[in-house]
């Protein structure tokens, strides 16, 4: 247990018998009468609702550890996704529930972090960035010009926009939070 003034962002924490990620603590100093309190912007763990709690600061909170684990995506089964541990091979069912990202960006081979509270998953994080291969591309919107963007469709059936440059085919970067391009990648011959 630890006072709630200790919290940090990205800690997690169990809270009426659910757990939830700290996503923003925010101090509010107290004047006259009004006794100062800590805002929790808060995550819960694997629904993903987000949820405002005002505490005391003096109230104690239970911080909950979760261990984690590097692991590979190799195939979905009903709606449980199958991730091996790279270092023994073990194979770890998970559902669909507890990824935080878009589940289009799971493709095989592709490797994430597993949160893990008593052996058991409890969240799946992607890498902020990866690479996927553009399918296929809409004309711009401003013909002519290289700094406007035209939509193009991924390999995974996501629709993001690009510089116009981008062509079908081509590997680009992208960032999973926002659904946006970052860079093309180049491939060295």
């Amino acid at each position: 247990m630890l006072l709630v003034t200790e919290l940090k962002t990205g800690s997690t924490i169990r809270l009426e018998d659910k757990l939830y990620r700290v996503m923003d603590v925010i101090r509010h100093a107290g004047s006259g009468q009004m006794q100062g309190f800590m805002e929790l912007k808060l995550k819960e763990l694997p629904s993903g609702h987000i949820t405002d709690k005002r505490l005391k600061m003096n109230e104690k909170i239970e911080e909950v550890e979760l261990s984690k684990r590097y692991m590979e995506y190799i195939y979905t089964s009903g709606d449980e996704l199958i991730f091996m541990d790279s270092e023994n091979y073990e194979q770890v069912p998970v559902h669909k529930t507890k990824i935080e990202t878009d589940e289009r960006f799971l493709k095989e081979g592709i490797k994430v972090t597993v949160e893990l509270l008593n052996d058991q998953p409890i969240l799946i994080q992607f890498p902020k960035i990866i690479e996927l291969k553009i399918a296929s591309t809409g004309t711009g919107r401003r013909e002519g010009s290289d700094n406007t963007l035209k939509p193009a469709t991924l390999e995974n059936g996501i629709e993001i926009l690009v510089p116009q440059f981008i062509e079908p085919g081509e590997i680009v970067r992208i960032d999973t939070e926002k659904l946006k391009y970052i860079d093309r990648v180049t491939i060295k011959k």
